[in-house]
């Protein structure tokens, strides 16, 4: 007989993982290391630790240990929130009519609203640890920043977060909520910095990235004594202390014997997907099991779908250490989409190798397709999700209609990685038929594409 899954598993306090897990350990085909954009050779540890906490760059750089102890007062942190529920989509079952069981992890149970609090803790604890006066950082929707300012709020540090220009005009109150905790919020690209003048010079009335708020961020970093910079996606660090959630979502799923032949996450820079599918990757690339994981990224900005997979910079001021990804270059100013934080021209390093090596698909969909996705989850599962998370929502809808076409009773698991409170522009211009599906032509990627930097690598 079928043991009944509740509506939200939750797993007991100790339960909380107190390890993160490095997925790199089990793959056979590394991430290709980080190079120096003046020598063109591989980044060593001391040039890194220029830019990056020491502890964090040794995480940066490990490609063998399997398993990295949690410190006590990152797991203590977590315990405010965590574990996070690992949820059964009755209601979204029922209204599609559909024979697919559809799981979400829910990480907006926290006043940053998102998942990005898992490494912004780590981040800010080992600055504290390094006795740094202060980070520094980028941000798009505005999630990464929020988490930061509170984590840096708690260990008595200073924060300095670049947010994307049409983000920051877009999320006021997010931008509140980061100068609440104590951090500085600036719109990038700004005329504060040397590189904010230029993009400013190259690119007139520009709505910004992320690749020009990490330029911004890593040069006030690196200009001020005491100081690092600190990134809330792509980095193998973040994807480390991400794998808290797909530790947690698997240990849920175990209790009830559940097995999830679909995992679905959106894709930005790729911290939520990385996170999620981390011990699920485990178990494929070690045979132990198979899964099929789709990767959901906005068609405004198809770095998976349509990108590149090249060495490039990971900034649009270019002075970041270049990485070999999935990209549609540095220069590409995707268009002022309301899901903010998918607003990166590259991919994680990880997951562009296991996605080179098939062990993932990916997929891109329109920004009107997904707030309807987003709005049809709200009305029957009672949360309203993050723009970006709602990419998932999107094709987890569309692959349990697929299911009910053929019949097929398979289980789906997305990832939800946070609430869309602060995004009730973006809600408004959809209910008003104001918001449009821009995508970008094989010209305009091609003119990006073509000052990739050459790489004989």
């Amino acid at each position: 007989m079928e043991k009944k899954i509740p509506y939200k598993i939750y797993l007991e306090e100790s339960e909380i993982p107190k390890q993160w897990y490095n997925v790199r350990a089990d793959m056979k085909n590394k991430p290709a290391p980080l190079l120096n954009p003046g020598t063109l050779e591989p980044m060593k540890a001391e040039e890194l630790g220029g830019v990056f906490c020491e502890e964090l760059v040794k995480q940066e750089l490990d490609n063998d240990t399997a398993y990295i102890d949690i410190p006590e007062e990152i797991h203590d942190f977590y315990k405010m929130y965590r574990p996070s529920p690992t949820i059964r989509a009755y209601y979204l079952e029922k209204l599609l009519d559909t024979p697919a069981k559809i799981y979400y992890k829910f990480e907006g149970n926290n006043t940053s609203g998102s998942h990005k609090l898992n490494s912004a803790i780590a981040q800010a604890y080992y600055a504290k640890k390094q006795g740094l006066k202060g980070v520094t950082t980028e941000t798009g929707a505005g999630q990464w920043g929020t988490a930061l300012s509170m984590a840096c709020s708690y260990f008595g540090l200073d924060c300095k977060v670049y947010m994307v220009k049409c983000s920051y005009e877009q999320k006021p109150f997010r931008r509140e909520v980061m100068r609440t905790y104590g951090a500085s919020v600036t719109p990038s690209p700004s005329m504060d910095t040397n590189i904010g003048r230029k993009i400013n010079a190259d690119h007139p009335g520009t709505t910004g990235s992320l690749g020009c708020a990490i330029s911004e961020a890593v040069e006030v970093a690196t200009s001020n004594d005491g100081y690092r910079y600190v990134l809330g996606s792509v980095l193998n660090q973040v994807l480390l202390h991400q794998s808290v959630i797909g530790l947690e979502a698997k240990a849920a799923l175990d209790k009830y014997g559940v097995k999830p032949d679909i995992i679905i996450g959106c894709a930005g820079g790729g911290s939520n997907l990385g996170g999620l599918i981390s011990p699920f990757m485990g178990e494929k690339l070690r045979g132990e099991a198979d899964y099929r994981i789709i990767a959901v990224e906005p068609a405004s900005c198809p770095s998976l779908t349509r990108g590149k997979y090249a060495y490039d910079f990971c900034d649009t001021g270019m002075v970041c250490p270049l990485a070999k990804m999935y990209t549609l270059g540095s220069n590409f100013i995707p268009s002022p989409n309301h899901a903010g934080g998918l607003r990166y021209h590259g991919m994680s390093s990880i997951l562009s190798q296991l996605y080179d090596d098939g062990y993932m698909e990916a997929t891109s969909v329109k920004q009107t397709e997904v707030f309807e996705a987003a709005e049809m989850f709200a009305r029957v599962e009672g949360i309203l999700p993050a723009p970006e998370s709602s990419h998932a929502i999107r094709v987890a809808i569309d692959e349990a209609l697929k299911c009910k076409e053929t019949g097929e009773e398979k289980t789906i698991l997305f990832g939800l990685t946070g609430t869309g409170y602060f995004d009730m522009v973006a809600y408004e211009k959809f209910h008003n038929g104001e918001m449009g599906d821009y995508i970008p032509t094989d010209d305009d990627l091609k003119a990006s594409l073509d000052t990739l930097p050459k790489v004989d690598k």
